[in-house]
């Protein structure tokens, strides 16, 4: 009898120096990401199905859809509801499927997968996302879209790494965030409007400690670096920390504590997700990427772990 295929399927470890990661044949998810024996981003077991969405690959939209409705291309589409408490389409198609490894080394992988036209998404896409480990600087995620079909696409992407200085929990960390921007949303989580973040609790750009207060916005207007990222982090009281950086295809920031998981999530780590267009991007059309047949979309992000001085 064969071993049992463990319910994230294949595992791709990949490791340089002090840091190592797994990814996984489900989804392309990151489902571990250590300094020496201590995680930067928080994880989940390999005997276990992935809860939270940690580590997760959003595409061909992040976070939500009203409704699962949206009109493209002078036709109106219906996704299938994946938030029924909330009556929204979350987080995309691929987070669950079957993804291909395309090559494997000790400090590298890259996975493929062909996402196929479905109700609500009549389209063709080629996804390829690598993900590097250096010694030096850390994970580096680099994920490219391309267009196979014959018609114009709407694209936009995320990911859901959970960001923890290898403690048990963050409330006692400091969470810092370039964003000048933030959307208030609806009680099911549907942006209304974008507001300065200027005198709000929700101004991160000086460093607050996360404590026990709820957090679940999206964040805009970022500042950049001088090599055009925007760097968010979570500091621990010893100053040991993890950075979350991303390049300009990432333009927003999600922000989430987790106090809606199980008891054990809650406050565990806080989830900085680097996403490519805003919640509700399909029906709005905020910063959402239309695709032309042949073209394609590159973002590149990454965490690097800091240890205590």
């Amino acid at each position: 009898m064969t071993d049992p295929i463990r319910p994230s399927g294949a595992q791709y470890p990949i490791a340089d120096g002090p840091y190592s990661a797994t990814v996984t044949e489900a989804g392309a998810t990151i489902r571990t990401c250590d300094w020496q024996d201590l995680p930067a981003l928080a994880g989940f077991a390999a005997d276990a199905v992935c809860d939270g969405a940690h580590g997760q690959l959003l595409a061909p939209w992040p976070n939500r859809i009203d409704g699962g409705r949206y009109a493209f291309g002078g036709e109106r589409h219906q996704l299938d509801i994946s938030e029924p408490d909330r009556d929204n389409a979350i987080h995309g198609l691929v987070r669950w499927d079957r993804w291909m490894c395309d090559a494997h080394a000790p400090a590298s992988v890259t996975l493929v997968h062909r996402l196929l036209p479905r109700p609500g998404y009549p389209h063709v896409i080629d996804l390829r996302v690598t993900y590097d480990i250096d010694a030096a600087s850390g994970l580096a995620v680099t994920l490219t879209a391309t267009n196979a079909g014959s018609g114009a696409a709407p694209w936009g992407a995320g990911h859901h790494p959970y960001l923890t200085p290898g403690l048990p929990s963050v409330r006692d960390c400091t969470l810092r965030l370039p964003a000048a921007t933030y959307l208030e949303a609806d009680d099911r989580m549907i942006p209304r409007r974008e507001v300065a973040v200027d005198g709000t609790a929700y101004d991160l750009r000086g460093g607050r400690v996360i404590g026990t207060t709820p957090l679940d916005p999206a964040f805009g207007d970022l500042a950049r670096d001088v090599d055009g990222c925007a760097r968010a982090s979570v500091t621990a009281p010893d100053g040991a920390s993890t950075t979350l950086w991303c390049d300009e295809a990432y333009p927003w920031l999600q922000v989430y504590t987790g106090h809606g998981l199980a008891p054990r999530r809650r406050f565990a780590a806080v989830a900085v997700e680097p996403m490519s267009c805003p919640p509700n991007a399909f029906v709005t059309g905020t910063d959402l990427v239309t695709l032309e047949p042949g073209a394609t979309w590159t973002g590149r992000w990454g965490v690097t772990y800091t240890p205590a001085p």
